[in-house]
């Protein structure tokens, strides 16, 4: 949720930023309604100061005292009225780009692409090994599933030992979350695409959804909190399957356990100083090229246009594995800073100095989203006899150097 503060001193380039992304937002009503609430609102402490100065006197004026309670009582009936309407309105707006620039833009290509002449689909040599199995996983759960057998799950086990070695040293606090999330809880993380749609999978027995990433479930984690300045930032270094319908999404991507329904990922969290949001999110970027630079994976950075943002994001980049079959990047991470959006709606404070308390910043990162960098590692580690390399970093792990 935006402050409402920017929308009164400059209601134009909210309506402008919003229809960046794809959002017509009523404006003009919100500072309506907003203006007859704070009219409202001073009418109320006036009639409150007026309730103590008459309290004073001797012998008491009652009548008028009752005349001003009753009074203050329907101020408060038209201002709940207000914010049944005005709220809403609000919370439809999105959170506002840092820049205007609309469309994507590559801003860095690292890494050489694989020289094998005529590289095989990950799925071929996957199954070639019997690692992936995505025709008993239909069989028994249905499309968009697989099985991870062998050295695939050893390599799972492995890039979460590498990941938490690696990161844990950078002050993130490992944490395991549940993956089941309380309605109200899910909507304030500010995600109507994933929680309004037919995106999310809901519990209707038990009124609970399942999370389509840790990022869900850790930023509600410290609702209606305070922290103090001192302990900021706050990192966390989540462990969670993931589950998602992927609804609309069919025909896109659709290539063997890129996208999928259920997948584990390491997801990385932080609540920060809103002076520090900016540079978190360049630490998380920087993070994530550190490991994916460890892998000896190729990649590139995108930095998201305003167009293409989620609904709670201010700023957007997205790593693009190349895929030696396809001969393209295709999106393995994503790290985005949502500013004080999600921390006001989730009412997430800190305390600083002189004691003033204010909205934290949260931002949020992938580590590794586990099943598409393994098939990402079996495609840019494969060699011209059919085998798969482990990547160095990966093999004391997995006691091994080569499968196949």
């Amino acid at each position: 949720m935006i402050d409402i503060k920017i929308i009164r001193q400059d209601p134009e380039k909210v309506k402008k930023l919003a229809a960046l992304k794809g959002k017509d937002v009523k404006i003009e009503r919100i500072l309506e309604l907003d203006l007859k609430k704070r009219t409202l609102l001073q009418r109320f402490q006036d009639l409150r100061h007026k309730q103590k100065v008459l309290g004073f006197k001797k012998p008491l004026p009652l009548k008028k005292l009752q005349q001003i309670k009753q009074t203050l009582k329907e101020i408060e009936k038209q201002i709940k009225e207000i914010d049944q309407e005005l709220l809403p309105l609000v919370l439809e707006i999105p959170n506002l780009p840092l820049e205007a620039q609309p469309n994507d833009e590559i801003i860095k290509t690292w890494g050489k692409p694989l020289k094998i002449k005529n590289p095989r689909d990950y799925l071929e040599i996957a199954q070639k090994f019997d690692l992936i199995d995505v025709k008993r996983a239909s069989k028994t759960s249905g499309t968009r599933f697989g099985f991870l057998k062998k050295e695939a799950a050893l390599l799972e086990f492995a890039l979460i030992s590498f990941t938490y070695e690696t990161l844990l040293k950078e002050g993130f606090e490992p944490v395991i979350p549940p993956v089941m999330i309380k309605p109200e809880m899910a909507k304030a993380t500010g995600y109507p695409e994933q929680f309004e749609g037919e995106e999310a999978y809901f519990l209707e027995k038990d009124k609970l959804f399942l999370v389509g990433t840790a990022e869900q479930i850790i930023a509600p984690m410290h609702s209606n909190e305070v922290f103090d300045q001192k302990d900021l930032p706050k990192r966390y270094l989540a462990f969670s399957s993931c589950f998602r319908r992927e609804a609309g999404s069919w025909g896109k991507e659709t290539w063997g356990i890129f996208r999928v329904h259920q997948f584990d990922k390491i997801e990385m969290f932080s609540f920060c100083h809103p002076d520090k949001s900016k540079k978190e999110h360049q630490f998380f970027l920087n993070l994530e090229e550190k490991l994916m630079q460890a892998l000896k994976i190729p990649y590139r950075v995108v930095k998201i246009g305003a167009s293409n943002l989620s609904f709670p994001s201010a700023a957007t980049y997205d790593i693009e594995a190349f895929f030696p079959s396809r001969k393209e990047y295709l999106e393995t991470h994503s790290t985005s800073n949502c500013t004080d959006f999600q921390a006001r709606r989730l009412n997430i404070k800190f305390k600083d100095k002189n004691g003033k308390l204010n909205f934290v910043h949260t931002v949020n990162g992938t580590a590794f989203a586990m099943g598409r960098i393994i098939i990402a590692i079996i495609e840019n580690y494969q060699t011209k006899d059919q085998k798969i390399k482990i990547p160095q970093v990966l093999r004391k792990f997995l006691k091994k150097s080569i499968i196949g």
